[in-house]
């Protein structure tokens, strides 16, 4: 096993992987062996040089004048073999006699500047200089708002408070999120972290999440990638078929995830293509598990040929934690490893030249006027504490409310009972890779603000073991004009390393919420803070409980957002990113059946709202509001007519045995001369209520009748647009048919199948037919 590993990580550097999941990164330019007191924020800084008794200018890398490229082989061609390795771990040590500072690797900026995850380093750290950063909304919740431009508007949000605790010295350059798996099964503990279960929507959170921590203003994009700066560098993690953490003794570690072709195109890896190709990434970090007997980070396929050959990575690839490659494993052995010739060490240049790159890209080396001027001032500012609470806000998703019910009316409700686990949430709010917020905003704060709270838990906490504290919550109910009871899970329940077991509400949670809503004196309104989805149908068919309400895990101002809701400062306009099972479903099928499609010879359901045709306590894509909205087709292209050339030859696809078989079943998209523009369609959306309010316009399509490969329906596109009461917007899409259209078959072929293609607006509110047919020379 140890040569096995020993293995693998030769494989790693081969593949000029930079680092291991230790391989964050640290934050100012801390020059030991020296005694130097001062916190440089660039190596190439005369002083610095002169402090260690060495003359820049005699040092080419730091020749600005010069390419990147050109630097960095200076660099590197400076440096022992020793020295070399020594640059490749969790932690960069430096070279003092050739000027090379110390770095570390390892930062985590997922919803917020964190200072999770550094084992043996403090790359990021926050103390009475910098106490907290802003912590927004979790993933989940984010994307539940279905708004790219505030997807980006946190991303710039965050980068601008690294580069600021960078600047004091307690962040580093390089962070490695965002997290763009794919959520296939609702047990999953690391829900929490995602953008939910449709590739498109988390390839499009992850390239706009990543534009917004990387992007430099005017530098968006360049003819010359590799020279483009960046503001901090991003990761997107795990590449690939990484899903399952622990579960009934199944490890991540030395989990074989057992994946078709078809399904790792389709699913598995479309986010992450994404990422590099429209977001520009600079880091991928590869995966725990095995897949079809490889291991992620040991799969040339996976790595080199697609990730840096197909699709271009400009920049660094990380391992993510297989034990022997976290912290030191590489700086202690590639040394010798080269010596018996199991790698060379030109592979470790390359990996060194990717990593260099990245960081002088990012300034490490020659400072960033742009953001010089950043610091305390820019970390938890106003401005940044009301983005997370709008985020908050905009990801709330209502998903039941009887008869209007909501909103309340603060001149109505003078008293309110708020009660369950959840009442008085503080650090369960942030959930996951979370550092120190600025602050906590819990819903007792932000109730109180509306009406006198009337205040008991119910259970001790989510676990609620006991029964005990529910006659109190009956009690603050009893004498309350209106009750809300905030439920729910936590990271006791699902976490990284912590897979679900159920799908229900934990204990006597659920006896809390049928007894408190039975006796209640007022409306009854539900809010459930989780990431994956829970069985609470019992709440959604009770006629005691009026309103429900999805808060996932809201951030540091999650209180006040609840609140504003509930209370109608804010209209929700969210909508679920991933199905809610019934508890049932996990009955059904192990968590380790990998397959998206059914399978029916052991009788296996599908996966996510794709591919599932069964009962569901909430579909993906739901959420209601406070109005009502029309939608009408203004225009639309509603055939495709493709002439195809003697080159351009027709590919059979499975059909069902009642449905006919057009002549030319399909065309590969590669052979096709698709752009961007050639599906134009444009809805007319209408505010038909008497309420402000967003709505996320969710473009669907469905495949051509009986084609076995196809999905129920997948989103090709969407766009959330604010309209006031009365008020309507046209919208525009502009769509690539060879993208929105094609599918990938069971032999991994990219397709665009002829025949009746179905555009679906929303659940069914609108849809239009569009032909596709290929004319034969």
């Amino acid at each position: 096993m140890a040569k096995f590993y020993f293995l693998l990580c030769s494989i790693l550097v081969l593949f000029a992987i930079s680092e291991a999941r230790n391989a964050p990164s640290i934050a100012t330019i801390n020059d030991s062996p020296s005694n130097l007191t001062k916190i440089y924020t660039k190596i190439c800084d005369p002083q610095r040089f002169n402090d260690l008794g060495l003359d820049m200018d005699d040092f080419s890398y730091c020749d600005s004048s010069l390419s990147y490229g050109v630097r960095v082989k200076d660099l590197i061609d400076r440096m022992t073999l020793t020295e070399k390795v020594q640059q490749i771990g969790d932690t960069a040590y430096g070279v003092p006699r050739i000027g090379l500072a110390k770095y570390e690797w390892w930062s985590e900026a997922l919803h917020g500047v964190s200072n999770v995850g550094q084992w043996n380093s403090k790359a990021t750290f926050f103390d009475d200089i910098v106490p907290g950063a802003t912590s927004f909304p979790c993933p989940i919740t984010t994307t539940a708002s279905f708004n790219q431009t505030l997807w980006k508007t946190i991303g710039q949000a965050v980068s601008n408070e690294a580069r600021a605790m960078y600047n004091l010295g307690h962040a580093g350059l390089t962070f490695w999120s965002p997290n763009i798996n794919v959520v296939r099964d609702p047990r999953w503990g690391r829900t929490i972290e995602t953008p939910g279960e449709d590739p498109f929507v988390v390839g499009t959170y992850a390239a706009n999440y990543v534009r917004g921590l990387q992007d430099v203003e005017g530098h968006e994009s360049t003819d010359d990638p590799n020279s483009r700066p960046i503001k901090v560098a991003a990761c997107c993690k795990h590449y690939a078929a990484y899903d399952v953490d622990s579960w009934l003794g199944v490890d991540r570690t030395s989990y074989d995830a057992l994946v078709t072709e078809q399904d790792m195109l389709e699913t598995f890896q479309k986010p992450f293509e994404m990422c590099v190709k429209e977001g520009d990434v600079m880091s991928v970090m590869c995966s725990y598990n095995n897949i079809n007997g490889i291991p992620a980070c040991a799969d040339r396929k996976l790595l080199k040929d697609t990730l840096r050959g197909e699709w271009d990575l400009h920049g660094y690839i990380v391992s993510d934690c297989l034990d022997l490659d976290c912290g030191n494993y590489f700086t202690n052995y590639a040394d010798k490893a080269v010596i018996q010739g199991k790698i060379s060490e030109k592979d470790i240049d390359e990996a060194l030249k990717n990593l260099y790159i990245v960081l002088m890209r990012l300034g490490f080396f020659d400072g960033s006027s742009k953001y010089e001027s950043l610091g305390k001032q820019d970390v938890c500012s106003d401005e940044n504490i009301e983005l997370a609470t709008q985020a908050a806000r905009e990801g709330m998703v209502l998903l039941k409310n009887i008869n209007g019910t909501l909103p309340l009316n603060a001149e109505e409700i003078k008293t309110i009972a708020v009660v369950g686990p959840h009442a008085n949430a503080t650090t369960a709010m942030i959930g996951n890779y979370a550092g120190i917020p600025c602050k906590y905003t819990s819903p007792l704060d932000g109730f109180s603000k509306y009406a006198e709270v009337k205040y008991a838990t119910g259970c001790a906490d989510v676990m609620c073991k006991n029964a005990s504290l529910i006659f109190p919550a009956m009690q603050a109910a009893k004498n309350a004009h209106a009750t809300v009871i905030v439920a729910g899970i936590d990271l006791s329940i699902e976490a990284e390393s912590r897979d679900r077991i159920d799908l229900l509400l934990p204990g006597y949670q659920a006896q809390l919420i049928t007894q408190v809503a039975q006796v209640a004196k007022g409306p009854v309104i539900l809010v459930i803070m989780s990431g994956g989805g829970v069985d609470i149908s019992f709440a959604r068919d009770s006629d005691n409980v009026k309103g429900i309400v999805w808060a996932g895990y809201p951030g540091e101002e999650g209180g006040r957002a609840i609140a504003d809701v509930i209370f109608g400062k804010h209209n929700p306009g969210g909508r679920l990113p991933l199905t809610w099972h019934e508890g049932s479903y996990v009955d059904m099928l192990p968590m380790t059946s990998m397959s998206l499609r059914p399978v029916d010879s052991l009788g296996y359901p599908g996966r996510t709202y794709k591919f599932f045709n069964g009962s569901t306590v909430f579909p993906f894509g739901s959420g209601l509001s406070y109005t009502t909205f029309a939608y009408s087709l203004t225009s639309a292209d509603k055939n495709l007519n493709i002439q195809l050339n003697k080159f351009q030859h027709c590919r059979d696809l499975n059909y069902t045995d009642d449905t006919f078989k057009p002549p030319c079943p399909a065309i590969l998209t590669s052979d096709l001369q698709c752009d961007d523009n050639n599906l134009v369609f444009e809805v007319k959306v209408s505010n038909t209520g008497t309420v402000d309010g967003s709505e996320v316009v969710m473009v669907y399509w469905v495949p051509p009748k009986g084609i076995v490969e196809g999905p129920i329906k997948q989103v090709i596109g969407f766009q959330k647009v604010f309209l006031p009461a009365g008020g309507s917007q046209k919208v525009k899409f502009q769509l690539n048919a060879c993208k929105s259209f094609g599918l990938v078959n069971y032999r991994g072929y990219h397709l665009l199948p002829s025949g009746g293609h179905s555009i679906m607006i929303g659940d069914n509110l609108l849809s239009f037919a569009v032909g596709v047919k290929f004319q034969l020379a």
